[in-house]
């Protein structure tokens, strides 16, 4: 098992992440669907376990086009599906990423705590010494273009030009360092521990390290869309969010169907 923790500063107070990142959630599952695959929402719901209260959501990602066309032929059916299951209680969140195919032998578990600070705390997840000092810490700039690769490049996704109505941005190349003398803009950290388990001999380093760069790259795509989509969520309440979602779900599955209608089924 390979375990990194992540650290994303962002201009944003803890309490205008939780929106944000919803908001972003939601428009990025509509983005990444349609034609038969995408995501799938199978529950989105209230829990309550062991004294923890949040949102339980659970997801599945119909991957073949991603995948190249010989693994589409060969692969068995359930093999181009991730399930992801996530706990929101918030600032606390868990989520787990699962496939059916390979079982036990494939896993990756997200847990992020998001706090009020610039990302100076150590081991906010409590891991055992020996397991703390075996994970690696990865501190990401959205602000950084050399993080962006050119063909993943978009303007209307770069905090370094986005200027918000709200006044933040854009982010200079010290946007950290004023931040942190700022005493009236608000901040905060999320700090996402990656845990990657891939069991398969020979694969397993390489497959578990492979997984960590996309984690990463994906953790920065989405950071710099929600800094960029700010002023689109700042004044949404979490009633919005949730009616959103729910619009977002049907949207989905509606997407997905395209192709079924026209006799092409799903993988």
């Amino acid at each position: 098992m390979l375990i990194k923790e992540y650290r994303i500063v962002l201009p944003i107070s803890v309490e205008e992440y939780q929106v944000g990142q919803l908001y972003t959630v939601a428009e990025a599952s509509k983005s990444e669907t349609g034609g038969g695959e995408g995501v799938e929402v199978l529950e989105n719901h209230p829990y309550e376990k062991e004294g923890e209260k949040g949102q339980y959501t659970n997801k599945i990602y119909h991957l073949a086009s991603k995948v190249p066309g010989i693994i589409r032929m060969i692969a068995p059916k359930g093999a181009l599906q991730v399930r992801e299951e996530a706990w929101n209680a918030y600032p606390y969140c868990k989520t787990v990423l699962t496939n059916d195919y390979m079982k036990e032998s494939f896993m990756i578990k997200i847990e992020t705590w998001h706090k009020p600070d610039m990302g100076e705390q150590n081991n906010v997840h409590g891991l055992d010494t020996a397991t703390w000092e075996r994970a690696e810490v990865v501190n990401i700039d959205i602000a950084d273009k050399s993080a962006i690769s050119a063909k993943d490049y978009k303007a209307d996704q770069d905090p370094s030009i986005f200027n918000s109505e709200t006044g933040r941005g854009p982010l200079g190349p010290d946007w950290k360092k004023e931040l942190s003398t700022n005493s009236e803009c608000p901040h905060m950290c999320a700090y996402k521990l990656v845990s990657v388990e891939f069991k398969k001999m020979g694969l397993q380093g390489s497959i578990e390290n492979l997984i960590h760069k996309v984690e990463k790259r994906l953790f920065t795509h989405f950071h710099r869309q929600l800094f960029c989509s700010i002023d689109k969520w700042i004044n949404l309440s979490m009633d919005d969010i949730r009616r959103m979602e729910e619009e977002t779900k049907k949207e989905l599955d509606e997407m997905r169907k395209e192709d079924e209608v026209k006799g092409m089924p799903i993988e």
